[in-house]
């Protein structure tokens, strides 16, 4: 039986496993203020615990990706998905912080799969008009992740343990992971894939291999490529945003605004939902300035990153925020900034790089990203109880904006807006 439409349901897999990983990679920033008192943490232990996950994404995104790609996707993508799973329910073990940074740092290896692994999909099956669209629903997975943590690990500790609670986000990923190897083939291979679909993708494939040839899979050939340094430096400014949210906000709400595990299990998810709506708006943002504006592919999207950098003003003021409800709404638009920004630049290394180097191009790229949030979040751990968080969110808010202005500069520059042509 074939399935008309069958990229968008791969596309839904896609954001079920994104959405895991995401729920087990933000399950420590919900039991922050339990984990600091139960084994006795200090900020800036918590700050080393983060840097493990974040020191090994940072590394493991372009190995991850370059074995994705030498693999495959297929069983690629489940391999990882059963590394973070089972790396996730092992902090139930953890007696000390020392125990929960190495059982991150496995976590952090393992998760840095998910997103050059869903790009690489997206690339194999979508075309070039559709995938900022694509995207956007895949890049929500993220955002729908950390937005399901709060509610879920909060009333899981409460009512069982924090240890059940890494046990159980832990475990939704090995069912999905099994799921994965079921369902997912490439476009070539898949029995329910329409022949009008398999075509279409075929078509836009072929275009993009003749309009250019794809050079040997290498770091270096990747590095040396001005397009690489185009998306690796507004990277590196946007990540650490998305890493504060992750693992900062729900300590930030505790010491600082006065909120409990429960208030954080009520009001907590909603900058994650922003931040989906952000993620799925950001999709379709390139394609309304292509048709509104004339703009061309890369143009858009460069508008829809600019946009984007002038909302993330606003969690920069949250230090002028009175009152809780305030506070959630600044961050929740920074949330839905921050997606149109992750959602556009994850859409531009699939744009300017060949399918055959996607998993690795966007492994490096996203390497540069955490690099910055691994940086941050360990001068959090040194400045917050001295500065203050305030003017550490300040520097978020300048951060998008210098990098918005770095990729226009470079796109010009380079050219990289006419050179890639539009479909």
């Amino acid at each position: 039986m074939t399935v008309r439409g069958l990229r968008w349901y791969i596309v839904a897999l896609i954001s079920c496993g994104t959405i895991l990983n995401y729920l087990a990679r933000n399950s420590l920033g919900v039991l922050a203020p339990t984990l600091k008192t139960t084994l006795h943490i200090t900020t800036q232990q918590y700050s080393y615990i983060v840097g493990a996950f974040q020191g090994a994404y940072t590394l493991m995104q372009p190995v991850c990706g370059g074995l994705v790609d030498y693999i495959g996707l297929r069983l690629g993508f489940a391999l990882f998905a059963v590394g973070w799973s089972v790396s996730n329910m092992l902090h139930a073990v953890a007696a000390s912080w020392m125990a929960l940074a190495v059982f991150r740092a496995m976590l952090g290896a393992t998760e840095a799969a998910a997103i050059p692994a869903g790009m690489k999909a997206i690339a194999s099956w979508f075309p070039r008009r559709e995938r900022s669209i694509a995207t956007g629903y895949f890049n929500a997975g993220t955002s729908f992740g950390a937005l399901l943590a709060p509610p879920l690990v909060g009333f899981v500790s409460l009512y069982l343990s924090w240890r059940a609670a890494f046990i159980v986000t832990g475990g939704l990923g090995l069912i999905w992971a099994a799921a994965w190897v079921w369902l997912y083939r490439s476009p070539s291979q898949h029995p329910a894939i329409t022949t009008a679909e398999r075509d279409m993708i075929a078509a836009d494939r072929n275009l993009r291999q003749t309009e250019a040839p794809a050079s040997r899979m290498r770091p270096g050939v990747i590095l040396r490529s001005p397009r690489f340094w185009t998306l690796a430096v507004p990277r590196f400014l946007a990540e650490p945003a998305w890493q504060t949210f992750s693992f900062w906000i729900p300590l930030y709400l505790s010491t600082e605004r006065g909120f409990d595990i429960k208030s954080i299990a009520l009001f907590a998810w909603l900058p994650f939902l922003a931040a989906d709506l952000g993620g799925i708006l950001g999709g379709y943002l390139s394609p309304f300035f292509m048709r509104a504006f004339g703009l061309s592919l890369v143009s858009s999207r460069v508008l829809g990153i600019f946009l984007g950098a002038i909302c993330m003003i606003a969690p920069g003021s949250v230090m002028f925020a009175h009152g809780h409800v305030a506070v959630i709404a600044l961050f929740s638009i920074g949330g839905f900034a921050h997606q149109i920004i992750s959602v556009l630049i994850n859409t531009l290394t699939a744009d300017l790089f060949p399918d055959e180097q996607v998993g690795l191009a966007n492994g490096l790229v996203g390497q540069a990203g955490w690099l910055g949030g691994l940086i941050f979040s360990l001068a959090i751990g040194q400045l917050a109880e001295t500065v203050g968080y305030g003017p550490l969110f300040v520097c978020l808010s300048l951060f998008d904006l210098i990098g918005a202005v770095y990729l226009f500069l470079m796109v010009r520059h380079y050219g990289i807006a006419s050179s890639a042509k539009d479909s």
